[in-house]
């Protein structure tokens, strides 16, 4: 008796894709019985309201804005040149001596700036009044020429 050559996995490939044409014929079918000929430009068209919601409806003209065209901004206006002050006041809340690092409290702005001990001028501990200048550095801004303040 020979063995069939037709393996299982051939049989559920073959009932697939009967079934997928089964399916894209019964789908033309119904676009064919359901199709409405003459539809109107009108009857197309979508809207936009207020809100961002595409509606059918047509927007309220009362509703509608006026803009100039000069107020219209094309390019990104130049930046004020802000002025920093270049010597800060602060507290150094933490300073890990081992390690040589820590984290300066700007009295101004109340953030944590970061302090290696490479940018400090006289050593400091933790609760000390500083002075320093601000430099940005690898991940955010960074204390530089750091000393105790009077």
């Amino acid at each position: 008796m020979a063995k069939s050559t037709a393996t299982f996995s051939k049989k559920e490939k073959e009932k697939k894709r009967l079934k997928k044409s089964q399916d894209k014929r019964e789908k033309a079918e119904d676009r064919k019985a359901n199709f409405v000929k003459g539809k109107t430009l009108e009857d197309m068209m979508a809207y936009i309201d207020e809100y961002g919601n595409i509606t059918s409806t047509p927007p309220d003209p009362t509703k509608k804005l006026k803009i100039k065209s000069e107020d219209v901004q094309i390019a990104i206006p130049k930046q004020a040149d802000i002025v920093h002050e270049i010597v800060r006041n602060g507290i150094v809340g933490f300073f890990n001596e081992a390690k040589g690092y820590g984290f300066i409290k700007d009295m101004q702005t109340q953030e944590s700036i970061f302090v290696h001990v490479n940018s400090l001028t006289e050593p400091i501990k933790e609760n000390n009044k500083v002075t320093f200048e601000i430099e940005p550095g690898a991940k955010g801004p960074t204390a530089v020429k750091v000393k105790l303040s009077k």
